[in-house]
């Protein structure tokens, strides 16, 4: 599924316009964004959890040259599914 399916299922879903819908996928997204950007974590509670970490800067190795690189240090977003998501999925 992506963005688009998803704006169209919660429009059947809440019988609401397209429109409507889209915005409010995308306020979620940027809302999530922001908290993001901005160190928070977002918890969505049955759904799971979003996070940052601080990745290190680490010596990596092209495997076709052998040369070793600098990888540099940079944040990246962690997801943990929550509880009940891992019992639907499974």
């Amino acid at each position: 599924m992506n963005k688009k399916d998803l704006i169209n299922k919660i429009a059947e879903n809440e019988s609401i316009s397209k429109t409507k819908a889209a915005a409010i996928v995308n306020a979620v997204l940027v809302s999530i964004q922001n908290a993001l950007k901005d160190g928070e974590s977002v918890q969505l509670f049955g759904f799971g959890t979003f996070k940052t970490m601080k990745r290190a800067a680490t010596i990596g190795r092209n495997p076709q040259t052998s040369k070793k690189l600098k990888i540099p240090a940079k944040t990246v977003v962690k997801f943990k599914a929550g509880t009940k998501l891992k019992e639907l999925v499974n």
